[in-house]
């Protein structure tokens, strides 16, 4: 089953004079892509949200997002290589890249860093904690 969720956040939650943030969602499971979604719009972000990885990837091509939050394990396409295909092309190579896991170990994490990743959280994973780390890392493409 493809699907593709786009969720506008709340207007009051961003100042009129920035320019609101749009963040891609690719996760293949439902309850967390749809907390995901919850949570970052609650906090002001437009949201983009789709559980296939050639399809998240496609978005990402078509579109600008200021932060990918893309799963390692995806039942179509590796998070990894949809994460080294984003940093060779212009659109995105600047995106910063934040992937979830539950896999434990370093394997995944050091791999997902060498290709260029910003972050990486290990699901589950708390409320607080997943948009502090968001926030922390758009602020850092905003300076940049």
């Amino acid at each position: 089953m493809e699907w593709v969720v786009r969720h506008s956040g709340l207007a009051g939650s961003v100042s009129r004079f920035m320019k609101k943030k749009k963040v891609l969602v690719v996760e293949n499971g439902i309850p967390t892509a749809m907390m995901m979604v919850s949570l970052l719009t609650q906090a002001g972000l437009d949201v983009e949200a789709t559980a296939k990885g050639q399809k998240g990837l496609e978005i990402a091509q078509e579109q600008e997002f200021d932060l990918i939050l893309l799963e390692t394990h995806l039942p179509d396409i590796s998070g990894l290589k949809i994460c080294a295909e984003l940093k060779q092309r212009h659109i995105s190579y600047r995106t910063p890249v934040i992937f979830l896991s539950s896999q434990r170990g370093d394997e995944y994490r050091e791999q997902a860093l060498e290709l260029g990743a910003a972050d990486f959280i290990e699901k589950p994973f708390g409320a607080k904690d997943f948009i502090s780390r968001v926030f922390s890392h758009l602020e850092e493409n905003t300076l940049a």
